[in-house]
Protein backbone atom coordinates (compact mmCIF):
# COMPACT_ATOMS: atom_id res chain seq x y z
CA UNK A 1 0.00 0.00 0.00
CA UNK A 2 2.71 2.50 0.93
CA UNK A 3 4.54 1.62 -2.28
CA UNK A 4 1.52 2.67 -4.35
CA UNK A 5 1.29 5.96 -2.44
CA UNK A 6 4.97 6.68 -3.09
CA UNK A 7 4.58 5.99 -6.82
CA UNK A 8 1.42 8.11 -7.05
CA UNK A 9 2.98 10.93 -5.02
CA UNK A 10 6.11 11.02 -7.16
CA UNK A 11 4.03 10.92 -10.35
CA UNK A 12 1.84 13.75 -9.10
CA UNK A 13 4.87 15.86 -8.15
CA UNK A 14 6.55 15.33 -11.54
CA UNK A 15 3.35 16.09 -13.46
CA UNK A 16 2.74 19.22 -11.36
CA UNK A 17 6.29 20.44 -12.02
CA UNK A 18 5.81 19.91 -15.76
CA UNK A 19 2.45 21.69 -15.79
CA UNK A 20 3.94 24.68 -13.97
CA UNK A 21 6.90 24.71 -16.35
CA UNK A 22 4.52 24.54 -19.32
CA UNK A 23 2.90 27.76 -18.12
CA UNK A 24 6.28 29.39 -17.50
CA UNK A 25 7.66 28.42 -20.93
CA UNK A 26 4.36 28.86 -22.83
CA UNK A 27 5.95 31.20 -25.41
CA UNK A 28 8.65 28.69 -26.34
CA UNK A 29 7.91 26.15 -29.06
CA UNK A 30 11.03 24.07 -28.36
CA UNK A 31 12.99 23.54 -25.15
CA UNK A 32 16.61 22.47 -24.65
CA UNK A 33 17.18 18.79 -23.93
CA UNK A 34 20.97 18.47 -23.96
CA UNK A 35 23.90 20.79 -23.34
CA UNK A 36 27.58 20.62 -24.20
CA UNK A 37 30.30 21.16 -21.60
CA UNK A 38 30.60 24.82 -22.66
CA UNK A 39 26.88 25.35 -21.88
CA UNK A 40 25.67 25.45 -25.49
CA UNK A 41 22.41 23.71 -26.33
CA UNK A 42 23.08 20.61 -28.46
CA UNK A 43 19.48 19.83 -29.33
CA UNK A 44 15.93 20.80 -28.49
CA UNK A 45 12.56 19.08 -28.45
CA UNK A 46 8.98 20.30 -28.78
CA UNK A 47 7.85 21.80 -25.47
CA UNK A 48 5.29 19.08 -24.69
CA UNK A 49 7.81 16.29 -25.32
CA UNK A 50 10.57 18.02 -23.35
CA UNK A 51 8.34 18.50 -20.32
CA UNK A 52 6.75 15.04 -20.49
CA UNK A 53 9.91 12.99 -21.00
CA UNK A 54 11.09 12.70 -17.38
CA UNK A 55 7.61 12.18 -15.86
CA UNK A 56 6.79 9.43 -18.37
CA UNK A 57 10.17 7.74 -17.84
CA UNK A 58 9.78 7.99 -14.06
CA UNK A 59 6.23 6.65 -14.03
CA UNK A 60 7.24 3.66 -16.17
CA UNK A 61 10.29 2.96 -13.99
CA UNK A 62 8.45 3.40 -10.69
CA UNK A 63 5.54 1.26 -11.89
CA UNK A 64 7.96 -1.50 -12.90
CA UNK A 65 9.77 -1.26 -9.56
CA UNK A 66 6.47 -1.33 -7.68
CA UNK A 67 5.27 -4.39 -9.58
CA UNK A 68 8.62 -6.11 -8.98
CA UNK A 69 8.30 -5.41 -5.26
CA UNK A 70 4.84 -6.98 -5.21
CA UNK A 71 5.76 -10.05 -7.25
CA UNK A 72 9.30 -10.84 -6.11
CA UNK A 73 10.51 -11.94 -2.72
CA UNK A 74 13.48 -9.97 -1.35
CA UNK A 75 16.76 -11.77 -0.76
CA UNK A 76 17.68 -12.58 2.82
CA UNK A 77 18.82 -9.43 4.58
CA UNK A 78 17.02 -7.13 2.14
CA UNK A 79 13.60 -7.35 3.75
CA UNK A 80 12.21 -3.93 4.56
CA UNK A 81 14.35 -2.09 2.01
CA UNK A 82 11.59 -1.81 -0.58
CA UNK A 83 10.17 1.48 0.67
CA UNK A 84 13.54 3.25 1.12
CA UNK A 85 14.65 2.15 -2.35
CA UNK A 86 11.40 3.34 -3.93
CA UNK A 87 11.71 6.66 -2.10
CA UNK A 88 15.30 7.10 -3.32
CA UNK A 89 14.29 6.37 -6.92
CA UNK A 90 11.36 8.79 -6.63
CA UNK A 91 13.44 11.60 -5.15
CA UNK A 92 16.13 10.95 -7.75
CA UNK A 93 13.66 11.43 -10.60
CA UNK A 94 12.24 14.57 -8.99
CA UNK A 95 15.75 15.99 -8.50
CA UNK A 96 16.74 15.28 -12.10
CA UNK A 97 13.52 16.86 -13.37
CA UNK A 98 14.12 19.97 -11.26
CA UNK A 99 17.69 20.15 -12.58
CA UNK A 100 16.46 19.91 -16.17
CA UNK A 101 13.87 22.65 -15.60
CA UNK A 102 16.50 24.87 -13.96
CA UNK A 103 18.88 24.35 -16.88
CA UNK A 104 16.11 25.17 -19.35
CA UNK A 105 15.35 28.36 -17.45
CA UNK A 106 19.03 29.37 -17.41
CA UNK A 107 19.38 28.72 -21.14
CA UNK A 108 16.28 30.65 -22.09
CA UNK A 109 17.05 33.59 -19.83
CA UNK A 110 20.51 34.00 -21.32
CA UNK A 111 22.46 33.00 -18.20
CA UNK A 112 23.44 29.62 -19.60
CA UNK A 113 27.00 30.35 -20.52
Amino acid sequence: MIEALIVLGAAAALIALSLLANVRFRYENRLPMQWSLNHEVNWTAPRALALAFTPVLAICSLFAAGIAMLLMKPRPGQEGLEVPVLLMISFGFIAVHLLHLWMIDRSLSGRGG
